[in-house]
């Protein structure tokens, strides 16, 4: 197939592509490179896709109408896999604009070119942030997610609103799926994983929010790419049950929880760091931070029983992956 992947240069992004290419997939990525974290990691992991024959590249920022005009008037794809967004919960207390330009503007106009185009399916990065405050663990699609504690997550909740009008409309299949607090090589250097090895290993304190009384389903972004590459495969079809929040009588819409499912202890998290590190962490104990949630914990039985997906890479393991690649990159 040909895909577009944007955000390309993203963490997901990056190893969904390696993942396309390594099939035989013809690879179109776009990116902005901004400067929300270190760009050379972004470029980094771009070098390692640009060598490769069936990947194009193309610096563009989706919130760019003409430029996303253009493409999809110059270009033909067959699937579009959108994870382009401004990331981060604390960062949208700090910076709202950008969520409205990345999040809400350039969804829209991805979504407008998927539709002049004729793309046969559309997949989109939604978030596990859309539950909000729901207290109720596992998080189901079928939960309530009207009520988001941050922009980032009222952005998202948007998308999978915004997407649902066009397969309505337009008749443009459209999979949303809600990631549970992705890790693992190559990750992002604002997600906890990757702030808790660089201070273990320089010997600062790491911050741990909420006194460490916090749980999380870290999911290894293999598992993550090999969810999204399952559900690239077999576009979103009306549903013909009852109506439900996660699927559509009237529209080729679907939304899935995409993660490990299994909570797991922050301060579990950080021994198996520890452990993996041969150091001890120095702790700074500090209260919850708005717009963040005490727990999470993903029901992707949806997801195995339309796509056959699970989960096999366990905390113990993914965290020895990260840190055996960030010793490597780093030469720490």
């Amino acid at each position: 197939m040909r895909v577009l992947i944007t955000g390309v240069a993203g963490f997901i992004g990056f190893t969904l592509a390696q993942r396309l290419l390594n099939r035989g997939d013809q690879i179109y990525g776009i990116d902005n490179l901004n400067d929300y974290y270190d760009v050379s990691l972004k470029e980094a992991r771009l070098s390692r896709l640009t060598e490769q024959k069936d990947f194009n590249f193309g610096r563009m920022d989706i919130a760019d109408r003409s430029a996303i005009t253009n493409l999809f008037k110059k270009e033909s794809f067959d699937v579009v896999v959108n994870l382009a967004a401004q990331a981060g919960v604390r960062y949208s207390i700090e910076n709202p604009a950008a969520y409205i330009d990345a999040n809400l503007v350039g969804f829209g106009n991805i979504l407008e070119g998927c539709r002049q185009s004729n793309v046969s399916h559309l997949v989109y990065a939604s978030s596990s942030s859309v539950y909000g405050s729901n207290d109720r663990l596992p998080f189901s699609e079928k939960d309530n997610v009207d009520h988001p504690i941050s922009l980032y997550a009222a952005s998202k909740k948007a998308n999978e609103l915004m997407a649902h009008a066009y397969a309505h409309l337009y008749g443009l299949p459209a999979t949303g799926l809600r990631f549970f607090t992705v890790y693992g090589p190559w990750g992002r250097p604002d997600m906890a994983l990757f702030k808790f090895t660089k201070g273990i290993l320089e010997g600062v304190p790491i911050p741990v929010f909420n006194k460490g009384q916090m749980v999380r389903d870290f999911t290894f972004v293999d598992d993550i790419v090999e969810g999204v590459v399952r559900v690239i495969d077999r576009p979103a079809k009306r549903s013909e049950g009852a109506n439900e929040p996660d699927r559509s009588h009237s529209a080729p819409w679907r939304v899935y929880n995409i993660g490990n499912s299994h909570r797991v202890q922050l301060m579990d998290y950080i021994s198996a760091l520890e452990k993996a590190l041969g150091k001890k962490a120095v702790l700074d104990l500090l209260p919850m931070q708005d717009g963040d949630v005490p727990a999470t914990e993903a029901d992707v039985s949806a997801l195995g029983e339309d796509f056959g997906y699970r989960p096999s890479i366990q905390v113990d393991e993914g965290i020895q992956r990260f840190v055996d690649w960030y010793r490597a990159y780093y030469g720490a």
